[in-house]
């Protein structure tokens, strides 16, 4: 079975992404319509669907939106407020609802925290602890400088599973390595640690990138997580100002060896997420 563990929809008529800029092609609607023949036509069996925006409602829409879509996706990581002091019983509420059965991880937009180390205040590591307790996985979706908050997060929650979204958004326009890389490694050291494959070409140059530019990179995640811990994403639709849905498949497959493909395509994704 093939999976991609990363993937996005929204419809603007139901509620605005005021991170995407005007004049930009993601500025529409982009519907489980709109993927399910791209995912189809490149061999993808099952999806997670994952957050966009810090608002309580897209969870348990996105839940109802995968119970009617099951044949395609099989899990959501959605958002709820991890400081709220019920954190516990509004993770319950959600698996009640239409499509509970399809949570599997919750995600915070740390990337857009001023604190470098948010993930460690008292009530964010609360609400991670209920997270885990919920047998559910948190996805990290941070920038490089906050890697050392994920690392100390991770060490001090043991039994909750921490899903490093698209490699920790390394500097690949740049070339640059470090410190990144010894960062992610640090990450990886932890044995709670998971890694995406996904994101890549949205951190490479968009004019000019090649395979080749992203293969440092990628061969940093899969020499410190291993295939066991890593698993492809297309981030799809964000990577369509780039490459196409297909296109990025491909090249996930390019620059991962074939005796790896079963783990990070499938095998790590249906584990991690319980799909």
């Amino acid at each position: 079975m093939t999976v991609d563990a990363h993937h996005h929809l929204w419809d603007l008529s139901v509620r605005d992404q005021d991170w995407i800029a005007e004049g930009s092609p993601l500025r529409r609607d982009f519907t489980v319509e709109d993927l399910a023949p791209q995912a189809r036509a490149a061999g993808v069996d099952r999806t997670v669907l994952v957050q966009t925006v810090t608002v309580a409602a897209e969870t348990p829409e996105f839940l109802a939106l995968a119970a009617a879509n099951d044949d395609l996706i099989a899990g959501v990581v959605g958002w709820t407020d991890l400081t709220r002091p019920d954190i516990a019983e509004e993770l319950a509420r959600l698996r009640e609802l239409p499509g509970g059965r399809h949570l599997k991880g919750i995600r915070h937009q740390v990337q857009g925290e001023p604190d470098p180390r948010w993930l460690l205040r008292d009530d964010v590591l609360r609400g991670l602890a209920a997270v885990a307790a919920a047998g559910l996985v948190h996805d990290l979706v941070v920038l490089p400088h906050q890697l050392p908050a994920c690392v100390e997060a991770a060490a001090r929650l043991p039994g909750l599973t921490f899903v490093l979204d698209h490699l920790g958004k390394p500097p690949i326009a740049s070339g640059v390595l470090e410190p990144w890389a010894s960062r992610v490694r640090a990450l990886a050291a932890l044995p709670n640690t998971v890694c995406k494959l996904s994101g890549m070409v949205t951190e490479a140059d968009p004019a000019s990138w090649t395979a080749e530019d992203l293969r440092p990179y990628a061969d940093t995640v899969l020499e410190a997580f291993g295939p066991a811990r890593l698993m492809f994403g297309s981030d799809w639709p964000v990577c369509t100002p780039t490459a196409s849905y297909g296109e990025v498949l491909e090249l996930a497959r390019q620059l991962t060896d074939p005796a790896t493909h079963t783990e990070i395509f499938g095998a790590t994704a249906v584990r991690v997420y319980d799909l």
